[in-house]
């Protein structure tokens, strides 16, 4: 049955200022899930989700409370704004809190032109169980593939309704379809696995099953022999994709909640140079067939493109009203939300300058060095950016890969590594995050 998330939406914020709510906003959300899991060319796992969440938050005076739900009836919408209202004016004074101004809210956006809904049919369960089966009989077919761990699909679909008493009213769709597989190279005490995967918003360009399966037995096969590195300082290159991960504890140091809480390594960071010169990393939420593209945040401003670091230069925090406000500044429509809780900040679609040299180029002029194609766990001091983590790669010897490489340890500063990234060509446009290998000389390497 479909239920209209605009009524559902009014429903709420109608019950907020009956239960005596000074304003009010509601988010309604309606979701599809299917997931398949196949080994040894059967079905091992199916499930599929459905579901609608209701999400509001009431301000009485400067005091805010949440509240959530999975039953959409109207006595539960009552309740739920009676007792938001009650836990409202329990709740402590924030003098930052508050709706926007209607002055500041999206007008006139074009959902068709971000392209994040595939009107595809959903596909069949057959369907995706056949990439799957694909995928794991693709890796299976590798020499010295000794198992198929999970090969894996899934389609996903999400509708938003975002509305509130300032007269915002704003909703979007989107859509996901995955592909993944997981190898096993080896036996006993010698096996070693690795993967691959892809997900698009589009079904269209979905890369093909087989690809996934075979790229994911090349990489585990490539990972055997792994010894540990010897203990020194070295460049590092951190393949294209985990080199994500370095620019998301950029980001993460760039959030305005972080700043206004004073626990930022970047803290003192605004309008110096923390990238390399001619590297630049761009927000940009409009981006169509992209995952994190959307016409307007959880607080009903309109999203824009916008410039995180130019030219190697902070240029600004990432901001949603509340810590804007705390902070003197205007929010960078950056605020995100579930049901269950009050907006804070977060990026969408962000871009980091690609290099003119290839991931092989690197590699050569890195001479001698360790390609860190995975890392597990992590030790980031937040207000220092000091960096540890266990990583697991590719050894590089005068600039040709020897062998693998695993149980060690890279160690430097966030900082410093930032500011000598040397950005290979390699990343993926399609992704919400396109960030390309990325060379960081001297990290200390903790081995045998």
């Amino acid at each position: 049955m479909t239920i209209n998330l605009e009524d559902l939406t009014g429903q709420l914020i109608e019950a907020a200022k009956r239960a005596g709510a000074d304003e009010a906003d509601a988010m309604a959300l309606q979701g599809t899930s299917v997931s398949i899991d196949v080994r040894g060319g059967a079905l091992e796992h199916a499930e599929r989700s459905e579901g609608t969440d209701i999400g509001l938050r009431v301000l009485v005076g400067q005091r805010q409370a949440n509240v959530s739900a999975s039953d959409t009836s109207a006595e539960t919408i009552q309740v739920m704004a009676e007792r938001a209202v009650a836990m409202a004016k329990e709740a402590p004074e924030d003098p930052y809190i508050g709706l926007a101004d209607p002055s500041q809210l999206a007008k006139n956006w074009d959902v068709e032109a971000l392209e994040i809904f595939d009107a595809t049919p959903e596909p069949a369960p057959e369907a995706l169980q056949a990439d799957a089966a694909a995928a794991e009989a693709a890796a299976l077919a590798v020499d010295g593939i000794s198992q198929v761990q999970a090969a894996s699909a899934g389609y996903g679909e999400t509708r938003v309704h975002l509305a509130a008493t300032n007269g915002f009213s704003g909703a979007y769709a989107r859509t996901d379809r995955g592909t993944s597989c997981v190898a096993i190279a080896g036996t006993g005490a010698e096996m070693e696995r690795d993967y691959d995967g892809d997900g698009r918003v589009f079904q269209s360009d979905l890369r093909a099953p087989t690809e996934i399966g075979r790229t994911a037995a090349e990489r585990a096969l490539a990972r055997q022999g792994a010894k540990q590195p010897k203990t020194g300082a070295f460049p590092v290159l951190f393949d294209e994709r985990i080199s994500s991960s370095l620019i998301g504890h950029l980001l993460g140091a760039v959030n305005g909640a972080a700043i206004a809480r004073g626990s930022s390594w970047m803290l003192d960071a605004l309008g110096q140079d923390v990238l390399p010169k001619g590297i630049s990393l761009i927000e940009d939420p409009l981006r169509p067939r992209v995952s994190g593209s959307r016409p307007f945040d959880a607080e009903g401003l309109a999203t824009r493109k916008r410039a995180i670091v130019d030219d190697g230069v902070l240029t600004g925090w990432t901001l949603d009203l509340a810590n804007a406000r705390k902070l003197g500044l205007e929010s960078s429509a950056n605020a995100a939300r579930g049901v269950s809780g009050p907006p804070s900040p977060s990026t969408w679609n962000v871009a980091l300058t690609q290099g003119k040299k290839s991931r092989d180029e690197l590699i050569k002029d890195m001479g001698t060095g360790l390609l860190v194609t995975s890392m597990i766990g992590s030790t980031i001091n937040p207000n220092t950016g000091d960096y540890s983590r266990g990583a697991a790669g590719l050894w590089v010897e005068n600039g040709e890969i020897t062998h693998a490489v695993n149980e060690c340890t890279i160690a430097g500063n966030l900082r410093d590594m930032l500011r000598s990234i040397v950005p290979a060509n390699d990343a993926r446009e399609h992704l919400s995050r396109v960030v390309p290998s990325l060379l960081v000389e001297g990290m200390t390497l903790a081995g045998q």
